[in-house]
């Protein structure tokens, strides 16, 4: 073997190794929350094309004010359109309500990217798509899809791959907006599950619903489970959400 050849095996070995360690350390990273994150955070991906005028809009922010009633942070993107929605919905139901929820906005530099929106309590920056996807799923306790494009897209399939291959905590990924999504999974169950291309056991996480009070039926039971997991761990569940972790 010739020493450009084994020093080629060689780095191929390092680059295996080091890939091997960086998914151990954020599965690892992802156990540590579920054994000492007090709160409880719902991650919402959408579109930023979508004008306040639109009324997936306006039900995407009913939905932020309904978690910030009940105390319950939102993550979004931190950008325009629907991200906005979500971020300025949780501020108006924190305000209505008194609690102490956090609007997050995990955003990424883009050329083409407008700044962010004006209703963020926090501010994560990332310069990579693979280390802001990273904070989100490591931040959130729910995956919440709004109508959108490539990006929503791939915040989907993201999510969803980690939670088939046991590389994220288990919870739920709800599509709103039955009109948009139901194609898509059609579409899946039409041709990759009976090709055998995707397993239908893999649907497992996805729930469809078209209102704001259908997705916070499914975010009450998780919340509720959440805090129950917190009590059986002798954690405290917190009566404020200041964190920033």
């Amino acid at each position: 073997m010739s020493q450009r050849s084994s020093s080629g095996s060689r780095r191929r070995r390092l680059t295996e190794r080091l890939s091997s360690l960086r998914q151990r350390a954020f599965m690892l990273e992802q156990e540590l929350k579920t054994y000492t994150s007090g709160f409880f955070r719902v991650c919402i991906f959408g579109s930023a094309r979508i004008q306040p005028d639109d009324a997936i809009y306006r039900v995407t922010e009913e939905l932020g004010r309904l978690l910030g009633h009940e105390g319950i942070d939102v993550l979004t993107g931190g950008g325009p359109g629907l991200m906005e929605a979500a971020n300025k919905g949780v501020l108006q139901g924190k305000k209505e309500s008194g609690s102490k929820s956090k609007s997050f906005g995990i955003s990424i530099e883009l050329p083409f990217e407008a700044d962010d929106n004006e209703h963020l309590d926090i501010k994560h920056h990332h310069r990579r798509f693979s280390s802001r996807l990273d904070d989100f799923m490591r931040l959130s306790n729910i995956i919440i899809c709004t109508p959108g494009g490539i990006g929503t897209l791939l915040e989907l399939y993201f999510s969803w791959q980690l939670l088939q291959v046991g590389h994220m905590t288990e919870r739920p990924i709800i599509l709103l907006g039955k009109d948009f999504w139901s194609g898509l999974i059609e579409w899946m169950k039409e041709h990759q599950i009976q090709q055998g291309l995707v397993s239908a056991g893999d649907l497992r996480w996805i729930q469809i619903v078209d209102t704001p009070n259908e997705a916070m039926e499914i975010i009450r039971v998780e919340f509720q489970h959440f805090n129950e997991r917190k009590q059986a761990q002798g954690l405290q569940t917190p009566t404020t959400q200041d964190a920033t972790e």
